[in-house]
């Protein structure tokens, strides 16, 4: 079997450099830490009192990601939709991560991919979620465009949005049971339906 990267036309050499630019981005990644002088986005949040609930914050190639802790998500995110230097107005994507394997905690996040209409910036901000608690406060009163991916986060990851308007399955039927994209969650078991068994399931 022919290697993709051979097939790609990476030599030894190239595939050498490729592994030793991804390891210094990892390094970069990890000694980046954001302060109020390089990120406004941190300026402000510390000046609205919310400076205790950034866990974590990092620029990676040109990228700037938050790591906050999940009680105050509303408030927290609305300083960075309201802030009159900010305006995150859009809310391009919602979306759960699943940890598991990772050796890391708490187990899950909930990514809030953010854009500003007014800067042109995008902001990722990740809220830890417990495996014990499971739980966090909707933001569709932030962007009402958040009920439906929260919907899907509830389904596949099992992450219930407290104070959510219509919590409930989106993707997966009312009775299934469990939350397919666990890592945890066993795989197989569901025999797939083609027109023959379907036939042979009627008999």
């Amino acid at each position: 079997m022919v290697d993709i990267d051979v097939r790609l036309g990476l030599s030894g050499s190239d595939l050498a450099i490729r592994e030793r630019t991804f390891r210094a981005d990892l390094t970069r990644l990890a000694e980046s830490n954001l302060t109020v002088e390089d990120s406004p986005e941190v300026k402000a949040l510390v000046e609205a009192g919310y400076g205790t609930e950034i866990v974590a914050s990092k620029r990676f190639r040109v990228q700037d990601f938050l790591t906050v802790r999940k009680e105050r998500i509303v408030g927290l995110l609305t300083v960075l939709r309201d802030h009159t230097a900010l305006e995150y107005k859009l809310v391009s994507d919602i979306f759960g991560v699943d940890l598991l394997g990772f050796e890391t905690e708490p187990r899950f996040e909930v990514v809030y991919s953010l854009y500003s209409l007014k800067t042109y910036q995008r902001i990722v901000v990740k809220a830890q979620v417990s495996e014990d608690d499971p739980t966090i406060d909707t933001t569709s009163g932030v962007w009402l465009a958040a009920e439906w991916p929260e919907r899907e986060i509830y389904d596949m990851l099992g992450i219930s949005f407290n104070h959510h308007a219509d919590l409930r399955r989106i993707l997966m039927p009312d009775d299934w049971v469990g939350h397919p994209l666990r890592k945890d969650f066993p795989l197989g078991g569901e025999e797939v339906e083609f027109s023959h068994n379907v036939r042979e399931q009627a008999k």
